[in-house]
This record gives C-alpha cells, structure tokens and sequence, in this order.
C-alpha cells in the first residue's frame, strides 16, 4: 500500500520532470500549413478511478470533424494542482496516437506556459510528442491581468510578475474570457489568433466542443 512518503516522491519526481521539460518548450511559431486542428479533453468514471480521454480532429478552416478517438484506461496519479498532465496526458497521449490523421496543432482544455513552472498540460504534451500545441483554458491557474472589453476578440496580458505568460481572449461578446497561453512550438503572439480561427459562436473553440462533448458524453456533437 502507498505511503505518504511514496506520495511525496512521487510527487517530487513530478515536479523534477516538468522543470526539465519546460528548458525544451519552443516558444515559436514551428508548423507548416494549418489543414487539421484538433481538441483534447478527459473526463472520469468509477468515481474518478478510470479517465476517458477524447481527441477530435477538426479539418481548418472548415471546423468539420474528420477523426476522432477515445480512450479510457486506470489513473495512476492523483488529483494535484499544477500536476494535471501526469493525471490525464498518458491516456490523452494514447488517444492521439490512435488516430488515422495526425493533427497539426493540438489546442488542449488547459493551460501551456500559464502554469507556475511554465510547463501546464499542452507544454507537457506538445513536447513530448513534438506537436504544435496551445493551451485555452476556462479558468485562470496563475497570473494577474486587467479583463478585456467585452467585445469579441479582445484580449489583454497575463503576467506573472514581469513576465507576460498568456492572454485573456474574449471569444464572444460579453461572455467570461478564456485563458490562452502557447503550449510547443506556437508563439505568445499567435496563440490567441490560432484560437479565434478555431471559435464560432460560442465561448469555447470548436477544437474543445467537440472534444469536451466526446469525452463527457461518448458522441460527438450534432452542432
């Protein structure tokens, strides 16, 4: 049976392991042409004790499904905040692989470099498996910011200190912003347009929709 102590170090360990990860971020913009977008997301069952991880592949600009995977496998590590990645990327990373046609950016349902150790899922992700990735995330984990007005596609700073760490995007008029910070291989400056081409009429890209409805639900949604 687990001990404190081996919850301490794996703990630790954990943390050692988004340290080194975060010295290979790219913070550039390093893709080609943009032809599929795709949506991570994951959700549970069995009160927590199986994650179902969801990836759809979306063909851009058109925003139409083309490919899709889900994924339900044991978690292995407990819920600890800043240490979301080492509870879902595995089966999301699983998820990915499954695929028939491989994206070409990955826009994840949390955060990139907005993370205290500038290393949140989509950095996790994106370099592990060397893919263009962005995090757009419903909620703020670190950082200060003015809010943006409310008009669609404002946007404002976050920072943490000195340091501009993401953008507070307004996606739809007078509805609360999302949290937008590059993942791999995407710069600050592109991150928030890549998810404006990625978000219709609704508060969250269509990336994160469908996804969010394939993991949450097991079918895609007919919108």
């Amino acid at each position: 049976m687990p001990t404190i102590d081996d919850h301490d170090e794996r703990i630790a360990a954990a943390i050692a392991e988004q340290q080194a990860l975060r010295q290979r971020v790219v913070l550039r913009d390093a893709f080609g042409e943009l032809r599929l977008v795709a949506g991570v997301d994951a959700g549970f069952e069995q009160d927590g004790a199986v994650i179902r991880a969801a990836v759809v592949v979306l063909r851009f600009p058109e925003l139409t499904p083309v490919d899709y995977a889900l994924v339900r496998q044991p978690v292995t590590f407990p819920y600890v905040p800043g240490l979301l990645a080492f509870r879902e990327a595995p089966a999301i990373m699983t998820a990915l692989d499954r695929l028939r046609m491989p994206p070409d950016l990955v826009i994840c349902d949390g955060h990139g470099i907005a993370h205290p150790r500038r290393c949140g899922i989509a950095c996790h992700i994106g370099v592990l498996l060397d893919l263009p990735t962005i995090g757009c995330a419903k909620q703020r984990l670190i950082g200060r910011f003015t809010p943006p007005v409310p008009e669609r596609g404002a946007c404002s700073s976050l920072s943490d200190g000195h340091e501009q760490i993401g953008w507070v995007l307004r996606t739809r008029a007078d509805a609360q912003p999302v949290f937008v910070s590059p993942g791999h291989r995407v710069s600050l400056d592109r991150a928030p347009e890549l998810v404006m081409a990625c978000t219709t009429r609704f508060r969250l890209p269509e990336t994160t929709r469908f996804a969010h409805r394939l993991a949450s639900h097991g079918q895609l949604p007919l919108v």
